[in-house]
């Protein structure tokens, strides 16, 4: 291999060539809210990296390498008006078009990295502009935008046009009735009697509704019990990632589905609760929705790639 410059730097995030490894070093940091951690590389002078996939499967290797939900670059923004764009990628490389925990961490990030606003506005690829609030220290309010149930959306298919409320669907052996909604990325949602599945069960149950022919894109799935009319239990199954300890946009689903069957309030908060902590979720009187949530730095480093 031929040789490069000892160090090449790119602004921001740092790619270091180390010859006695024969690798890369890349800068990095770790972020998680509510438990859903990913890796972040800050990319706002040098562009997303042509190997941003490749690295994401590579380091989201939970106990082979840092571990991570997925990976998250923080690129500049598509409008001259907003301050960076969010590019997300799931543990097994896909590219995700929105993640709620991600986009708080990402204007955490920012906040303490040069954009002290108490306002920020984040672009994505695929769920167009979300606008961020400080609520307190490493708290933030995200307007995650309106919901909807139209099968055209997710996409799905053969469950009808919509809205796709308590619907039939057949996975795992099962027969479910399930709710569907996009909030910028697709979630199919389960009400459970009981307590949601975990474990075993829920990389069962998830993963067959995740890869379900009515779903062709694939669809994050949650499964939720009311444990009052303000409070919601979830576990979540997300798409190319599998079990996570939570969920933006999956917390917001919820809560929809809760309040379009009558089950939570509109204009109220509504506390998820996820295996990594609780989110809050209103439903507004126009069909927006906003998640507020923690948004933390784990830890500084790098790695080898």
């Amino acid at each position: 291999m031929s040789a490069l410059p000892s160090s090449v730097e790119m602004q921001f995030h740092r790619i270091v060539w180390s010859e006695e490894c024969d690798a890369m070093k890349l800068e990095f940091t770790k972020m998680q809210g509510a438990g859903n951690d990913y890796i972040y590389l800050d990319c706002r002078h040098s562009g997303v990296p042509a190997d941003a996939a490749q690295w994401a499967a590579l380091l989201s290797r939970r106990r082979f390498s840092v571990g991570a939900d997925g990976l998250i670059c923080i690129a500049p923004p598509q409008l001259s008006d907003g301050d960076a764009t969010m590019v997300m990628f799931n543990a097994d490389g896909s590219e995700g078009a929105m993640c709620g925990n991600g986009i708080r961490c990402v204007a955490e990030y920012l906040y303490t990295h040069g954009v002290q606003k108490e306002l920020i506005e984040l672009d994505t690829r695929q769920a167009g502009r979300k606008t961020l609030y400080r609520v307190g220290e490493h708290r933030w309010r995200a307007g995650m935008g309106r919901f909807s149930t139209r099968a055209a959306d997710l996409p799905a298919v053969g469950l009808g046009a919509g809205p796709l409320l308590e619907v039939p669907l057949v996975a795992a052996g099962q027969s479910w009735q399930v709710s569907c909604v996009s909030m910028g990325n697709p979630h199919c949602v389960v009400f459970c009697n009981e307590a949601p599945p975990a474990g075993v069960q829920l990389a069962d149950w998830g993963a067959a509704v995740e890869n379900h022919p009515a779903f062709p894109q694939g669809i994050n799935v949650e499964f939720v019990q009311a444990e009052s009319p303000t409070s919601l239990t979830t576990t979540v199954w997300e798409r190319g990632s599998g079990a996570t300890l939570a969920c933006g946009t999956g917390a917001c689903a919820a809560a929809v589905v809760g309040v379009l069957r009558g089950i939570c309030p509109r204009e109220t908060p509504i506390d998820v609760r996820l295996p990594g902590g609780t989110l809050t979720v209103r439903v507004l009187q126009d069909d927006t929705v906003l998640l507020t949530g923690p948004a933390e730095t784990v830890f500084d480093g790098y790695v080898e790639v």
